[in-house]
């Protein structure tokens, strides 16, 4: 199985889906124009790495922004990570957010509370800028 990735856009989320580590990663922002052409292949992919899948899988989430027919996807790549548990697999979700973005930390929180995935919420802090 091919490591999955997309490019990062000012529409779509730089996607690392590799297969050899078990790594998922997300990236930027999603809100595409046709969500299905965006979404279907990579929900695909992800239901063929369900057949043969790694003893650890980790989704790292680090998003800025997504619109609701993204979250739909998200929240469906995050029910499939429950049949991963249910087989008795470690799964993790680590989901990134700015420190000032509360918003996407609840919305992390809520996606956490609807599924049986172990998330670790990661606070990324703004670097200091420094004036001279």
């Amino acid at each position: 199985m091919e490591v999955l990735t997309r490019d990062i856009t000012p529409e779509t989320p730089m996607i690392n889906f590799n297969p050899t580590n078990g790594l998922m990663e997300l990236k930027g922002r999603s809100i595409p124009y046709d969500s299905d052409s965006f979404w279907l292949p990579i929900l695909s992919w992800f239901e063929s790495y369900m057949l043969s899948p790694k003893e650890k899988t980790t989704f790292k989430f680090s998003l800025e922004y997504f619109n609701i027919s993204s979250s739909k996807r998200i929240l469906f790549l995050l029910y499939k990570l429950n049949e991963l548990v249910e087989k008795g697999l470690a799964v993790k979700v680590l989901w990134e957010y700015r420190t000032e973005d509360e918003d996407m930390y609840e919305v992390g929180q809520d996606y956490a509370y609807m599924v049986k995935v172990p998330f670790d919420f990661v606070e990324l802090k703004e670097p200091e800028v420094v004036l001279t």
